[in-house]
């Protein structure tokens, strides 16, 4: 826009000058071409004003939304047999885009044990991988409000029992550097007296327990019950609610990014078209009142740092 005010401008200019300007009779046909010139100038400024409005709603055409994910990390960020990305959340993350006007999607990949480095080091713009939301990566990031519920869960061999954490004593857990149920392992550790077995993409980690290296592995609920969906051999044996919810991260200073991106996924949740994705992917539609169905007030994560309370109604209309 700032190039059709200068045009504009000039026109005015030369018309002004051309109106007030007094010339003898031999130059009069001289300032009448100086009107229309000012005239000309004017009808350019204002075809150039009916052609930008377009570009100046939209500041992301033309722009790919850089986004980082564990690409592998079924079903959420994986390659077809195409060799194109595919998955839940990768589903999510374009239709995201296109609403805010992207043209596309750059997806990077990233070991989850670095995700944040990367966010942080401004690599790309948002974390796109499942992840978490946690107080201790609220205080470091922020977070969009959540868009599908957590769980964790073990995945060990077809005929495996497990009834209650005390008999994972001695047993190796597999499971993928870095994450959230790295985490949890850590934490509980000592209480439980299992030893942790750490790999860089949780497909490593889900094929040793399939060649006997590893007793279980521990992930996220939703992404255990799509292994025994597509791994036969393997199967869910205990599962465990958490208060945790999967959520998009972002820099600290980026709220206007978070905010947009919020709004978008509050959009989803009442048009049906998060609930389409997550029968898609998983076969079942989502649970009633849980994070992938619920528009939770404000921006982010309730209950967490990062946390903006502003009441508001998304516009489902623009990019």
């Amino acid at each position: 826009m700032q190039g059709v005010n200068t045009i504009a401008a000039l026109a005015a200019a030369v018309a002004r000058k051309h109106s007030v300007f007094r010339l003898g009779h031999a130059r009069l046909g001289h300032a009448r071409l100086g009107r229309k010139a000012g005239l000309m100038l004017a009808a350019v400024a204002a075809g150039l004003a009916l052609s930008l409005p377009a570009h100046a709603d939209n500041p992301n055409q033309g722009k790919k939304f850089k986004v980082a994910a564990d690409v592998g990390l079924v079903p959420f960020f994986m390659r077809g047999t195409d060799g194109k990305m595919d998955g839940f959340s990768n589903d999510l993350t374009q239709e995201v885009a296109q609403r805010m006007g992207y043209d596309g999607v750059e997806v990077i990949d990233t070991p989850f044990s670095a995700i944040f480095a990367g966010l942080f080091s401004s690599r790309y713009d948002m974390v796109a991988a499942p992840t978490n939301t946690t107080r201790e990566r609220a205080e470091q990031m922020l977070f969009a409000e959540p868009y599908m519920a957590g769980g964790l869960s073990f995945l060990a061999k077809k005929g495996a029992t497990v009834n209650a954490l005390e008999e994972l004593k001695g047993k190796t857990i597999a499971v993928n550097n870095g994450s959230f149920s790295d985490r949890w392992l850590q934490e509980n550790q000592e209480k439980y007296g299992y030893k942790i077995q750490r790999f860089n993409k949780n497909t490593d980690a889900v094929q040793a327990v399939a060649i006997g290296r590893a007793f279980a592995n521990m992930s996220e609920t939703p992404l255990a019950r799509y292994i025994a969906t597509k791994t036969p051999a393997l199967a869910p044996v205990y599962d465990m609610t958490t208060e945790a919810n999967y959520a998009f991260a972002f820099r600290k200073d980026d709220t206007a990014l978070r905010n947009r991106v919020d709004e978008v996924l509050e959009c989803m949740k009442q048009d049906g078209s998060l609930s389409k994705l997550h029968v898609k992917w998983f076969g079942t539609e989502p649970n009633a009142g849980t994070a992938m169905t619920v528009v939770f007030p404000g921006y982010g994560a309730p209950d967490y740092p990062g946390y903006e309370p502003t009441e508001h109604t998304p516009d489902c209309s623009r990019p």
